[in-house]
């Protein structure tokens, strides 16, 4: 279920959080096993199909987790990880691997019409955090109720944030309610899930319907004016901000009245001076994964200046694979990897440039290659750049309102992380946080509510 839909907001979210305070004060040895139910009724929610394959992935890792321990053998973790690549390239690959496989003159590869499981990017990757972990001697044995919350918890399955298992399985062990700071935990939770409601449905919506249907008409071959090219390509700039950005807020704040801190993911990314600074503050959790667990397993910077090149390009490039199952996700990884490179090369000559130059050049190269993510095909992209530089249909006009205040929210203010821990506790600002979220349950009464973007990922 989404985050921002009424069934969650006015049933499961008051249902979970009375159902957990419950059994946190009566029966606190049953709070951990009874969050793991509520998370799996909620990812099952949407499909319930999808349930079996979450549940038989949490114990079949869990399985081999324990047999390594008892056994020592050291095939098995590596045999485990490549399971679970297998499983998500034949959930979320198969087509575009027969797609390439048919280029090859004399090949014939069937098609399969296979439905991709929510969140299956995300609990692949928890499982490889800690598989890789176990085999390092880093990480040791969880049952089996610890293991499948640190996969399937609720706020995080779907789209994460990707969390370490030493980020929160001590967590688990707490009685949140018994903390001196609970209510203020609670209430700083409550602001987050607010304010990501409000970046999505006010900000990250409102663009949708700058940016989707010019990219629309450039995937019908329609031509495309310069002010509608800009519209759409500053359009999705801002709206995979804040859509994102928005659903991690949700899922941090949701993480919070559950007593759980989750990792941040997002550190004013637009603010970057360059394409490295970008990374470091985009999508954190998942640069953290590309670096300690791709990166590095390639040689990093460690095995020379052309190793690191190459590991970099490499590792964006996958990184891109990982978006979506498309030639164009590729592309934008590829470039982003080329980017990284040029800006290693850069920094490795010693030279330097001005703090606005480098945010221009970081802002300009984001804006230029979110083209190819998001368009759906290369001619759609490129419809698109010929009518950005003037080789469109002849029109300057473009929507802006919706654009500009983004850019003010994501260039200027602090992140919703900062503000509710900056924010003093006083009465009129719970009250106005309470006529935010009743005006965000009109706004969602009234409009269309799209999905998030990442959950296709």
């Amino acid at each position: 279920m989404l985050f921002n839909s009424f069934v969650f907001l006015f049933a499961f979210l008051p249902v979970a959080l009375l159902v957990h305070w419950l059994v946190d004060r009566f029966r606190p040895e049953w709070r951990l096993p009874v969050l793991l139910l509520l998370s799996l009724f909620f990812y099952g929610y949407w499909d319930w199909r999808f349930a079996p394959l979450l549940i038989v992935s949490i114990l079949v890792n869990w399985l081999i987790a324990r047999a390594f321990i008892r056994s020592g053998r050291d095939t098995l973790i590596p045999l485990a990880i490549a399971g679970n690549l297998v499983v998500l390239a034949i959930f979320k690959y198969f087509n575009f691997f027969a797609d390439l496989a048919n280029m090859i003159p004399g090949v014939s590869t069937p098609h399969y019409d296979i439905a991709l499981p929510l969140g299956i990017s995300f609990f692949t990757f928890h499982h490889i955090m800690y598989l890789t972990d176990l085999k390092a001697g880093r990480a040791p044995r969880f049952d089996l109720v610890r293991y499948g919350l640190y996969i399937a918890f609720f706020p995080q399955v779907l789209a994460g944030p990707l969390v370490r298992w030493s980020e929160i399985m001590h967590q688990f062990e707490e009685r949140p309610y018994a903390r001196p700071d609970a209510a203020e935990r609670f209430a700083r939770g409550l602001m987050l899930l607010v304010i990501g409601l409000a970046k999505k449905v006010f900000l990250g919506d409102q663009l949708a319907e700058y940016a989707n249907p010019v990219y629309q008409a450039a995937t019908a071959g329609h031509a495309i004016s310069m002010g509608e090219a800009w519209q759409a390509a500053l359009g999705f700039t801002f709206q995979v901000y804040f859509d994102f950005s928005g659903y991690t807020d949700m899922a941090l704040g949701l993480g919070l009245l559950f007593g759980i801190v989750l990792p941040q993911n997002f550190d004013s990314p637009y603010r970057a001076v360059s394409l490295q600074d970008f990374w470091r503050r985009w999508h954190m959790t998942l640069s953290r994964f590309l670096r300690d667990y791709l990166y590095i397993a390639m040689g990093g910077s460690r095995k020379g200046l052309a190793v690191q090149i190459g590991a970099l390009t490499a590792t964006m490039t996958l990184g891109g694979l990982w978006h979506g199952a498309g030639l164009t996700y590729v592309v934008w990884g590829f470039l982003h990897g080329v980017g990284l490179a040029a800006n290693t090369l850069w920094r490795k000559a010693g030279y330097s440039m001005p703090k606005i130059l480098g945010w221009f050049c970081m802002f300009s190269f984001f804006v230029l290659t979110i083209i190819v993510f998001r368009a759906q095909s290369f001619e759609a992209a490129w419809r698109i750049y010929q009518a950005m530089f003037g080789f469109g249909a002849e029109g300057a006009a473009m929507k802006w309102r919706a654009i500009a205040v983004g850019a003010a929210f994501a260039l200027i203010g602090p992140t919703a992380w900062t503000l509710v821990h900056k924010l003093p506790p006083r009465r009129w600002i719970a009250l106005a946080f309470a006529l935010l979220f009743v005006i965000v349950l009109f706004k969602i009464g009234d409009d269309v509510n799209y999905e998030f973007i990442y959950f296709q990922f």
